[in-house]
């Protein structure tokens, strides 16, 4: 009976020493993550990447990649519409730069001509040398020479006709050559005026023009904003900038244009005043010479 009772009390010891042997186990087994468990997290975290700036940046109308932003690479990246604006207004300005220089050497070239004609035409003694003056080669195509040579021309068509051009019809024979030198007037601010409509249109349309490309590129690039959906300026800010680009061409081109037009407007009203005054100079000495009946 006692070696039964020990064996029983040996068989419980035993046993409460497995139950608290395994306890701990059991206990911290729920703690520890599982591999399966411990990758679920990298996983579903890589699962909702961010949004690619550079990608929303394409969708909005930039696609600038590296190197920065410059008015070439905002004129590379820009839409077609906005890319044909910036084209027309670019070339618009070449052509007023070019229009000033051609306008340029024409003022000086006729400046220099008339210098000449007027200094070799105030020496002629008779209506005859008048106009053996007005038709030497050197002054083809002055503008005073010719008035000169049309009236000098009226005068002789007179006399060949057998009209008293020093006496009964000299007042009918200064008239016809008063309206000689008005019909080569007439024509002067139009031979002079070339090319002023075409900076004048520069001038006045240019920066509309510009906005339209602008108001074109802003409203592309909100577009871009819905369909990408995001506000962020780093994204938004590339296709706004191309769009301003157009206007700030319209400016360019539209400033220099207006500043020409103007310049030489002054100069074809300088030169105009310089032709009323030879018009005037030229009848009063083909009067004289009349009177004088040379």
């Amino acid at each position: 009976m006692l070696n039964s009772k020990k064996t029983n009390i040996l068989l419980a010891m035993a046993g409460a020493a497995a139950l608290m042997a395994s306890s701990p186990v059991l206990a911290q087994a729920p703690a520890e993550p599982t591999p399966a468990a411990s990758t679920a997290a990298p996983a579903a975290a890589s699962a909702t990447p961010e949004a690619d700036p550079a990608s929303m940046n394409e969708a909005v109308g930039g696609g600038h990649h590296g190197g920065g932003i410059t008015p070439i690479s905002m004129f590379m990246e820009a839409t077609v519409v906005v890319k044909v604006v910036m084209a027309g207004l670019l070339l618009a300005s070449i052509l007023s730069w070019t229009l000033l220089l051609i306008k340029l050497f024409e003022f000086g070239s006729l400046n220099r001509k008339t210098d000449n004609f007027l200094e070799t035409f105030r020496g002629a003694r008779t209506i005859a040398d008048m106009r053996a003056v007005a038709t030497q080669e050197e002054f083809d195509g002055n503008p005073l020479a010719d008035m000169a040579a049309a009236a000098t021309e009226e005068i002789e068509l007179s006399r060949q006709s057998g009209l008293s051009v020093t006496g009964d019809h000299l007042d009918s024979a200064l008239g016809r050559a008063q309206a000689a030198v008005a019909a080569v007037q007439s024509g002067l601010a139009k031979r002079l005026s070339g090319g002023q409509q075409f900076l004048a249109s520069v001038g006045s349309i240019g920066p509309f023009v510009g906005l339209f490309g602008t108001v074109y590129g802003i409203m592309n690039s909100f577009i871009g904003i819905a369909e990408s959906n995001t506000t962020n300026l780093a994204v938004v800010a590339p296709g706004i900038a191309e769009a301003l680009l157009a206007t700030g061409i319209g400016l360019f081109a539209a400033i220099p244009a207006v500043v020409f037009y103007n310049y030489f407007n002054t100069r074809i009203a300088g030169y105009g005043t310089r032709a009323d005054g030879f018009a005037a100079e030229l009848l009063n000495g083909i009067s004289r010479q009349l009177d004088k009946g040379a």
